[in-house]
């Protein structure tokens, strides 16, 4: 059984090409077997997209566990300004995003290869994640935890999670971490959450 969250050199190539259209802002992205949602954009994504606002004080963002890169891509085409670095552990799909970027002519995209925040050693504005529920609640935690470490005093953490896959205890440690978690937007089941980290931190 092959999972999106590692690379599985086995899984033969079947690439497609999605166009898709979120908020004005078209995109063509190349999925294919073994990444996240390789035949469309989840639900998910596109109401964590949909909620996405940043203001010119945003200059970096990262996108945690990028898949083929519809919300990287999606938010440095919509914020020029803005220097969107993304991971995933899965070597196919930051290969994905790559090939995206430039097939998408983005230049403020920076693509790599990281279990979670193991590669990162500088500060952001905001960190975005449609995080990987099927790895366990301690990856995914983890994760959360990466985040905080990363983000400047003021930053923002955005998530979106299904209620049934622990909606709840996710804003419960966000709160531990961040001592404030909002959510957002509700629909169909995904919760939309932001922590911000408080300036004191």
């Amino acid at each position: 059984m092959s999972h999106y969250y590692i690379y599985d050199k086995s899984l033969a190539k079947d690439e497609r090409i999605l166009d898709l259209k979120i908020k004005d802002i078209s995109l063509r992205l190349t999925t294919d077997r073994g990444v996240f949602s390789k035949t469309g954009l989840d639900e998910g994504s596109k109401l964590l997209i949909e909620s996405l606002d940043f203001n010119n004080d945003v200059h970096r963002v990262i996108d945690m566990g990028c898949g083929y890169g519809p919300i990287t891509l999606f938010i440095a085409k919509s914020y020029p300004h803005i220097e969107v670095f993304a991971y995933d552990i899965n070597e196919r799909a930051v290969e994905l995003t790559k090939k995206n970027s430039l097939l998408n002519q983005l230049t403020n995209v920076h693509v790599y290869v990281s279990h979670l925040f193991e590669h990162v050693d500088f500060n952001v504005d905001a960190v975005v994640t449609n995080p990987p529920i099927r790895a366990g609640k301690k990856v995914v935690f983890d994760l959360y935890e990466g985040a905080y470490h990363v983000l400047k005093p003021g930053g923002k953490f955005y998530v979106v999670i299904q209620k049934k896959q622990g909606a709840p205890s996710s804003v419960a440690k966000l709160k531990e971490l961040f001592g404030d978690c909002s959510v957002i937007q509700r629909k169909g089941g995904y919760w939309i959450l932001l922590a911000k980290k408080q300036e004191n931190d």
